[in-house]
């Protein structure tokens, strides 16, 4: 009984390869499927699983700036990792993607938790007054900020390519909330 039941149904979503005893189909077939049931069974469903793969998950995600080189280029694509932080807290030194707008996004690497105390020296990153080794950055800078708490609930975030004036980089303090996950590569 079952066997009958799941050749009646791969006949009907048309998961058979053709009608023929040989079970070969055509390039034509591959490239022109018809329209049987099962094409539209299969259409819905990956239709289905893209929006929500795509709209729950992984966001799509294009890179168009400098803030972060060189550990992303200026011009690239990646894919936000949604469920990143559902059971984890961010850490210091995850690059996480923030909601900056309503469709504008920022890529930036956490250096402050909830509590600590941010500087910049000519420069140099210190954390509650001690000198931070940052191995990810590149370019020199002249930045000098003077010390800042972070708020609770907030995360300090700065992007890696400190060569840019200090007025001309968007930095400093986020909600949790702004947090939507971090690129999976």
């Amino acid at each position: 009984m079952f066997r009958r039941v799941t050749q009646w149904w791969f006949k009907i979503a048309g998961f058979h390869r053709s009608d023929d005893e040989t079970g070969a189909g055509t390039l034509a077939d591959f490239i022109l499927p018809k329209m049987r049931v099962g094409f539209f069974i299969r259409m819905g469903v990956v239709a289905l699983l893209s929006v929500l793969v795509f709209g729950f998950v992984l966001m799509p995600c294009v890179i168009d700036g400098e803030s972060m080189m060189p550990t992303y280029p200026r011009h690239g694509f990646t894919f936000c990792w949604k469920w990143r932080y559902l059971f984890d807290e961010p850490e210091i030194g995850d690059i996480v993607i923030l909601r900056y707008a309503d469709r504008v996004y920022f890529l930036k690497r956490i250096i402050g938790l909830p509590g600590d105390t941010i500087e910049f020296r000519n420069g140099d990153l210190y954390r509650n007054g001690e000198l931070v080794h940052e191995p990810y950055l590149r370019y020199a800078s002249n930045w000098n900020l003077p010390p800042r708490k972070v708020e609770p609930g907030h995360y300090y975030v700065v992007g890696d390519n400190r060569s840019q004036w200090i007025d001309e980089h968007m930095f400093g303090q986020v909600l949790k909330n702004k947090i939507v996950g971090s690129p999976i590569w």
